[in-house]
C-alpha cells in the first residue's frame, strides 16, 4: 500500500510497485541522477496507481527558476486505495534503502520511503499537468550530440583557477543555448544533457516537444525532460 504518512505503529510510508521490474527502474533512475548530482534530491509524487519521480538536472536561476531542467520518470504502482503523496528525499537515502534490500536478499516490490524529507527550491516549480500543445519533434541523436558537445565545452572552458561564478556563467551559457540544428524547437541544449545523463535519449527515436506557458517538455519513451 502506498501511504502518505506514518502507518500503524509509526511505520514509514511504503511504495508498493506493480512489479519488481518497476522498483528496479527506480533504482536505475536514481543511479543515473546521482551521476549528475550525488547530493541531489528526488521528488516522489503518487497519484492513483502511478509514481512520478522527479529529479533536478540543472537548477535554474532567480525566483522563477529560469533555465531549470527537470527529469521525470513515471512508474506503475500496485492497485491501492491510498491517498496521494508528495515528498522529496535525498537521492542517497534511496540508494541506501536499495542497498539494504539487496544485502538482505529482499526480492519483493515494496520500498519504504526514507523519513528524512528535504525541500530543494526546484520542488516549488511544478510544471502544469494539462494545457500542453504539441509544437514539433527533435531526433534523440540531436539531444545526445548537444549533451556530449556541451560537456566538452564546459570541460575545456573550466580552468584550474576559474572561480565558481565563472564556471556557473559558462555552464549557463552552454546549456541555455538552443539545441544545435533545431533552434526553432525552443529546446535548450540543457534538455539534451538531461536526456543523455538520465538514459532517456535512445538512437532512432523522435522526441516529441510540447509547450505550456513558460514550460517546454521533451518526451521520449523512457521519460520526460521539462525546462523553463
Amino acid at each position: 500500500m502506498t501511504q502518505t504518512g506514518s502507518g500503524a505503529g509509526g511505520e514509514p510510508p511504503v511504495l508498493d510497485f506493480a512489479d519488481v521490474e518497476s522498483l528496479q527502474d527506480l533504482a536505475t533512475f536514481v543511479s543515473r541522477a546521482r551521476t549528475v548530482d550525488a547530493d541531489g534530491a528526488i521528488r516522489l509524487q503518487v497519484s492513483g496507481d502511478a509514481l512520478a519521480a522527479w529529479v533536478c538536472v540543472l537548477p535554474g536561476r532567480g525566483l522563477l527558476g529560469q533555465g531549470v531542467v527537470l527529469g521525470l520518470r513515471v512508474m506503475p504502482l500496485a492497485p491501492s486505495s491510498a491517498r496521494a503523496m508528495d515528498v522529496a528525499v535525498p537521492l542517497g537515502t534511496i540508494t541506501d534503502r536499495l542497498a539494504r534490500r539487496s544485502s538482505a536478499g529482499d526480492v519483493g516490490s515494496s520500498l519504504p520511503v526514507p523519513p528524512g524529507t528535504v525541500t530543494p527550491s526546484w520542488t516549488a516549480l511544478t510544471p502544469p499537468r494539462a494545457g500542453w500543445e504539441a509544437v514539433g519533434s527533435v531526433p534523440a541523436e540531436s539531444l545526445q550530440a548537444a549533451a556530449t558537445d556541451g560537456i566538452t565545452q564546459v570541460a575545456q572552458g573550466t580552468t584550474a583557477h576559474a572561480g565558481g561564478h565563472a564556471v556557473d556563467a559558462l555552464r549557463n551559457r552552454v546549456w541555455s543555448a538552443p539545441l544545435p540544428g533545431h533552434p526553432e524547437s525552443g529546446v535548450p541544449a540543457g534538455a539534451g544533457f538531461a536526456a543523455y545523463s538520465l538514459g532517456f535519449a535512445r538512437r532512432g527515436e523522435q522526441a516529441q516537444v510540447h509547450r505550456a506557458g513558460a514550460w517546454t517538455r521533451v518526451t521520449l519513451s523512457a521519460g520526460h525532460v521539462l525546462t523553463r
